[in-house]
């Protein structure tokens, strides 16, 4: 759906402008001026409006397409269940030939993502010792589209660590040695980045990328 949305929204909305002015022609050609007043109205309510419903939605939209992808389809190595982390063992451009959604951006990392669920209660996301390793996990409110949280060199360093992540209103005791991360809609896309030196260092950040998983809390 986004990449219909993505490939022709410019030719369906030259379409649309298009009949609009045809229109707008024959009202003006049969003489009828309080018409074309009425529809001139008409569309600026319906334009102001229709933009209105698109920005809200459309994170809805393009976020719950990466969650239909990720869940049903997985990102190469089948689908993904919810609260599970898949670690692409390929680079982008070498997923780009199966199609995965993850066959974008840079080849100097490897990616993993999932869909995160807290609402029948909070999950631990584990991440091991990266050695000073460029790593981050990002995510994604489905609400607003924004990333709302990092984990990551740059924001919580690269040693062993483990971040409860749970519904802001969750009342529970946040175990010694984790840090807590509110997932304010219950629900989140994840995605990570492992860095990759060289084609030699593929093996050792892929078995660090697959380390990095989700778990109830609770469960060692």
């Amino acid at each position: 759906m986004n990449r219909l949305i993505l490939k022709y929204g410019t030719t369906v909305t030259i379409v649309i402008l298009a009949v609009f002015a045809w229109v707008i022609y024959r009202r003006v050609a049969a003489g009828g001026v309080d018409a074309i007043v009425l529809l001139a109205v008409t569309a600026v309510i319906v334009w102001v409006l229709g933009a209105f419903v698109f920005i809200y939605f459309w994170p809805r939209i393009t976020v719950g397409g990466f969650k239909r992808i990720v869940v049903k389809h997985g990102l190469g190595g089948g689908p993904v269940p919810v609260n599970t982390l898949y670690a692409v063992p390929e680079s982008p451009s070498q997923s780009a030939s199966s199609g995965s959604v993850i066959a974008t951006g840079t080849d100097d990392v490897l990616y993993l993502g999932g869909w995160l669920d807290v609402k029948a209660g909070p999950r631990v996301l584990h991440v091991p010792e990266m050695d000073d390793r460029y790593y981050s996990v990002q995510f994604t409110d489905p609400a607003s589209g924004a990333n709302f949280a990092y984990v990551g060199k740059r924001t919580t360093g690269t040693g062993p660590g483990d971040f409860i992540l749970c519904e802001p209103n969750w009342d529970g005791e946040t175990p010694a040695g984790m840090a807590r991360i509110d997932i304010p809609h219950h629900a989140a896309l994840l995605i990570g980045r492992v860095f990759i030196a060289d084609e030699d260092d593929r093996g050792a950040a892929y078995a660090l990328a697959k380390q990095i998983q989700l778990t109830p809390l609770g469960r060692p």
